[in-house]
Protein backbone atom coordinates (compact mmCIF):
# COMPACT_ATOMS: atom_id res chain seq x y z
CA UNK A 1 0.00 0.00 0.00
CA UNK A 2 1.30 3.46 -0.86
CA UNK A 3 1.75 6.09 1.84
CA UNK A 4 -0.98 8.10 0.16
CA UNK A 5 -3.43 5.19 0.33
CA UNK A 6 -2.49 4.42 3.94
CA UNK A 7 -2.90 8.06 5.03
CA UNK A 8 -6.16 8.41 3.12
CA UNK A 9 -7.59 5.23 4.69
CA UNK A 10 -6.63 6.06 8.29
CA UNK A 11 -7.96 9.61 7.87
CA UNK A 12 -11.45 8.11 7.75
CA UNK A 13 -10.96 6.87 11.34
CA UNK A 14 -10.25 10.34 12.71
CA UNK A 15 -12.26 11.24 15.82
CA UNK A 16 -13.25 14.85 15.14
CA UNK A 17 -16.68 15.57 16.66
CA UNK A 18 -15.78 19.23 17.29
CA UNK A 19 -13.84 20.50 14.28
CA UNK A 20 -14.99 17.87 11.76
CA UNK A 21 -11.48 18.28 10.27
CA UNK A 22 -10.06 14.82 9.53
CA UNK A 23 -6.32 14.37 9.05
CA UNK A 24 -4.42 11.18 8.27
CA UNK A 25 -0.68 10.54 8.37
CA UNK A 26 1.49 7.66 7.20
CA UNK A 27 5.20 7.16 7.84
CA UNK A 28 7.60 4.74 6.20
CA UNK A 29 10.71 3.65 8.06
CA UNK A 30 14.00 2.53 6.51
CA UNK A 31 12.89 -1.08 7.11
CA UNK A 32 9.91 -0.46 4.79
CA UNK A 33 7.29 -0.68 7.53
CA UNK A 34 4.41 1.80 7.39
CA UNK A 35 2.81 3.34 10.48
CA UNK A 36 -0.36 5.41 10.43
CA UNK A 37 -2.17 7.88 12.65
CA UNK A 38 -5.23 10.08 12.58
CA UNK A 39 -6.20 13.08 14.64
CA UNK A 40 -8.15 12.42 17.83
CA UNK A 41 -9.93 15.39 19.39
CA UNK A 42 -10.93 15.85 22.99
CA UNK A 43 -13.53 18.23 24.37
CA UNK A 44 -10.80 19.56 26.70
CA UNK A 45 -8.66 21.33 24.10
CA UNK A 46 -5.68 20.98 23.60
CA UNK A 47 -5.71 17.42 24.87
CA UNK A 48 -6.22 15.93 21.41
CA UNK A 49 -3.61 14.17 19.31
CA UNK A 50 -2.48 15.12 15.83
CA UNK A 51 -2.30 12.52 13.07
CA UNK A 52 1.47 12.87 12.76
CA UNK A 53 1.95 12.38 16.50
CA UNK A 54 -0.24 9.26 16.42
CA UNK A 55 1.76 7.75 13.56
CA UNK A 56 5.04 8.52 15.33
CA UNK A 57 3.74 6.94 18.54
CA UNK A 58 2.75 3.78 16.63
CA UNK A 59 6.22 3.66 15.05
CA UNK A 60 8.00 4.00 18.39
CA UNK A 61 5.66 1.49 20.05
CA UNK A 62 6.68 -1.00 17.33
CA UNK A 63 10.34 -0.45 18.22
CA UNK A 64 11.39 1.81 15.33
CA UNK A 65 12.78 5.32 15.67
CA UNK A 66 13.57 6.61 12.18
CA UNK A 67 11.27 8.10 9.56
CA UNK A 68 12.36 7.70 5.94
CA UNK A 69 9.31 9.34 4.36
CA UNK A 70 6.00 10.85 5.51
CA UNK A 71 2.63 11.70 3.97
CA UNK A 72 -0.07 13.89 5.54
CA UNK A 73 -3.53 14.33 4.02
CA UNK A 74 -6.43 16.60 4.95
CA UNK A 75 -9.66 17.79 3.38
CA UNK A 76 -8.55 21.33 2.64
CA UNK A 77 -8.33 23.62 -0.37
CA UNK A 78 -4.51 23.51 -0.28
CA UNK A 79 -2.03 21.07 1.29
CA UNK A 80 -1.81 21.78 5.02
CA UNK A 81 1.51 21.75 6.89
CA UNK A 82 1.86 20.07 10.29
CA UNK A 83 1.45 22.19 13.41
CA UNK A 84 4.59 23.44 15.14
CA UNK A 85 4.62 20.61 17.66
CA UNK A 86 4.37 17.97 14.95
CA UNK A 87 7.13 19.65 12.96
CA UNK A 88 9.37 19.25 15.99
CA UNK A 89 8.23 15.63 16.45
CA UNK A 90 9.03 14.86 12.79
CA UNK A 91 12.45 16.51 13.21
CA UNK A 92 13.13 14.25 16.21
CA UNK A 93 12.83 11.09 14.11
CA UNK A 94 13.70 12.18 10.56
CA UNK A 95 16.84 13.54 8.94
CA UNK A 96 16.55 17.07 7.63
CA UNK A 97 16.39 15.85 3.99
CA UNK A 98 13.45 13.48 4.58
CA UNK A 99 10.48 14.32 2.37
CA UNK A 100 7.09 15.01 3.94
CA UNK A 101 4.34 15.14 1.32
CA UNK A 102 1.46 17.43 2.25
CA UNK A 103 -1.73 16.53 0.39
CA UNK A 104 -5.43 17.18 -0.04
CA UNK A 105 -8.11 14.54 -0.57
CA UNK A 106 -8.66 16.09 -4.01
CA UNK A 107 -5.15 15.08 -5.11
CA UNK A 108 -3.03 18.20 -4.67
CA UNK A 109 0.41 17.37 -3.28
CA UNK A 110 3.27 19.49 -1.99
CA UNK A 111 6.49 17.67 -1.11
CA UNK A 112 8.71 19.48 1.41
CA UNK A 113 11.68 18.44 3.47
CA UNK A 114 11.81 18.36 7.25
CA UNK A 115 14.38 21.19 7.05
CA UNK A 116 11.91 23.30 5.05
CA UNK A 117 9.15 22.59 7.58
CA UNK A 118 11.32 23.49 10.56
CA UNK A 119 14.43 25.53 9.80
CA UNK A 120 16.60 25.92 12.85
CA UNK A 121 15.01 22.91 14.57
CA UNK A 122 15.85 22.31 18.20
CA UNK A 123 17.92 19.10 18.29
CA UNK A 124 19.85 16.87 20.64
CA UNK A 125 22.99 18.85 19.79
CA UNK A 126 21.41 21.76 21.70
CA UNK A 127 21.31 19.57 24.80
CA UNK A 128 25.05 18.82 24.76
CA UNK A 129 27.21 20.75 27.14
CA UNK A 130 30.55 22.09 26.07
Amino acid sequence: MSLRDAARAVRENAYVPYSHYKVGAALRTPSGNVYVGCNVENVAYPEGTCAEAGAIAAMVAAGETEIAEAYVIADAEHPVPPCGGCRQKLAEFARRDVVVTLATVDGAEQPVTVAELLPGAFSKSHMERV
